[in-house]
C-alpha cells in the first residue's frame, strides 16, 4: 500500500544515481524544497554540469558504491541499467532511506507525487496501483485549475498567532480579470476588507463566515478615513485571521497601498502585495485606445486628475509623441484642460472620456482639448471614469470608421 506524506528536506542530504534527463528534472524540485544534492555519475547532462560547476549540486564524476548513501536520508536512481538502479533500492532499503526508482520496470520505496500548490498548501497526486505519471499529472491539473479559481476550500481552520494581510489589485471589475494569485488569496481570506470599484462580484463567491467590511470611497465622501482603515487591516491580522484588502486596479497606481504596507510593518504583521490590472491601462483598452502606439504615442504620464497639472503633465500634453491619462478627474476637468491650454496645449489635441469602463455602462465621449469642457457638460459624464489625452484618443486611430462623440456599449 502507498501512504502519502509531507517530507520536509530542508538541508537534508538526497543522493541521485544517475545524471540524465529524468535526473535533472527531478533535481530541481529537490532543491525548490531545499534539499542538499549529490549526484553520482560518471557522466552528466549539460544542465547537471552546470549546477555542479556552480556549487549548487555535488557531482561525484564516477559510478555508485553502497556507502555513498550512509549519509543520505533519501536518493533517487534513474540511470538506465535496471541492475545498477536495483542495487541502489537494496542499498538504500539496507539503510531505511526512503528511495524512489525512476528506472524502466523496476521498484523503489518511495515515488514523486505529481504536485501543485496554491499559497501554503501542497497538494500531491500518486497512484496506488502502479506509477501513472500521465494520469497523476492529468488529475493535479484538474485540480489547479479549481484552485485558480478560486473554487477550493482553502481557508485555514487552525489560526497562527499572528495573520497576515493581502493587498490585492482586483483590475477594472470583472471578475475573470483577476489573477490566479488573486483568487487564491481569496479563496483563503478570513476577512476581506474591500473598496466600492473592482471585482466586487467576488464577494458573493466567498463563504458566509467570511467577514466583508466595505470601506468603499465615493467622490467627497469618504466614510472610512485612511487610518481607520489601516487600523481595520492590523486588528484582524493580529487576531492571527487572514486578511485581503481588495482594491480596484492595483494598490500602487492612486490606491494608497503604500501607506497600507508601511501601518502593517509598522505593526509587525505580514504583508503582501499582489499587483492588478490599472484602469489607467485597462479602462481605455476597453474603449479601443491604445495607451501607447508605434509611430503615435511612445511615453505615457498618469495623473491624479484632482490635483493641479504639473510642469511635467503639461508638458507632456504640449508633446505630441506622449498621452496623459488622468484619474479620479471629472469633477476637476475645468481646471485641469483650462491650464493645459494655457500652457500652450493644441485645442484639436483629441480626447476620450471613458465612463464606466468594462461594465455594462461603459460609454465614450470622444472630443478635443478644447471642446472637453463643454462636450463632458452636454452629456453629463459622471464618475468613474478615465480621462485620456493624446492622439492615441484619435477615433481613427485603431477603429475602422468615424465614431460619432458619444458611444455606448451597453
Amino acid at each position: 500500500m502507498i501512504a502519502l506524506a509531507g517530507l520536509d528536506l530542508t538541508d537534508k542530504l538526497v543522493v541521485c544515481v544517475g545524471a540524465g534527463s529524468v535526473t535533472e528534472r527531478r533535481i530541481s524540485r529537490l532543491r525548490a524544497a531545499g534539499a542538499r544534492v549529490r549526484v553520482i555519475a560518471p557522466d552528466a547532462t549539460d544542465g547537471i554540469a552546470a549546477l555542479a560547476a556552480a556549487g549548487e549540486v555535488e557531482w561525484l564524476a564516477r559510478t555508485f558504491v553502497d556507502g555513498d548513501l550512509d549519509e543520505a536520508w533519501f536518493c533517487h536512481t534513474a540511470t538506465g541499467h535496471a541492475a545498477i538502479d536495483a542495487r541502489v533500492v537494496s542499498a538504500a532499503d539496507a539503510r531505511r532511506v526512503w528511495c524512489i526508482n525512476a528506472g524502466h520496470g523496476g521498484k523503489g520505496t518511495a515515488r514523486l507525487a505529481a504536485e501543485t500548490r496554491s499559497g501554503d498548501v501542497m497538494i500531491g497526486v500518486v497512484s496506488t496501483a502502479g506509477a501513472d505519471p500521465r494520469r497523476s499529472a492529468a488529475v493535479r491539473d484538474a485540480i489547479a485549475d479549481r484552485l485558480a479559481e478560486g473554487a477550493l476550500p482553502l481557508r485555514r481552520r487552525r489560526r497562527p498567532l499572528v495573520g497576515s494581510v493581502a493587498l490585492v489589485g482586483g483590475g477594472p471589475g470583472p471578475v475573470d480579470l483577476l489573477t490566479v494569485r488573486a483568487r487564491a488569496l481569496l479563496a483563503e481570506a478570513d476577512v476581506v476588507v474591500h473598496d466600492r470599484l473592482g471585482p466586487t462580484g467576488v464577494l458573493a463567491e466567498l463563504g458566509d463566515d467570511v467577514e466583508l467590511i466595505d470601506v468603499g470611497k465615493r467622490p467627497h465622501h469618504h466614510p472610512v478615513p485612511q487610518d481607520e482603515i489601516n487600523a481595520l487591516l492590523i486588528d484582524r491580522a493580529a487576531r492571527g485571521l487572514r486578511v485581503v484588502r481588495l482594491k480596484g486596479g492595483d494598490p500602487f497606481v492612486y490606491g494608497r497601498g503604500g501607506e497600507e504596507v508601511l501601518a502593517c510593518r509598522a505593526a509587525g504583521i505580514p504583508v503582501e502585495v499582489v499587483p492588478g490590472i490599472s484602469s489607467a491601462i485597462a479602462v481605455p483598452q476597453a474603449a479601443g485606445v491604445p495607451v501607447t502606439h508605434r509611430g503615435v504615442a511612445g511615453t505615457l504620464h498618469i495623473v491624479n486628475g484632482q490635483e493641479a497639472p504639473t510642469a511635467a503633465t503639461l508638458a507632456a500634453l504640449r508633446d505630441d509623441t506622449a498621452t496623459v491619462v488622468a484619474l479620479m478627474g471629472v469633477s476637476a476637468l475645468p481646471r485641469f484642460a483650462g491650464a493645459a491650454l494655457a500652457a500652450g496645449a493644441p485645442t484639436d489635441r483629441p480626447v476620450a472620456f471613458v465612463e464606466n469602463g468594462h461594465t455594462p455602462a461603459q460609454r465614450t465621449i470622444r472630443t478635443t482639448l478644447g471642446s472637453a469642457v463643454a462636450d463632458a457638460e452636454a452629456h453629463g459624464l459622471a464618475n468613474p471614469a478615465v480621462l485620456v489625452f493624446g492622439e492615441v484618443a484619435r477615433p481613427e486611430l485603431l477603429l475602422p470608421v468615424a465614431v460619432p462623440h458619444a458611444e455606448g456599449t451597453g
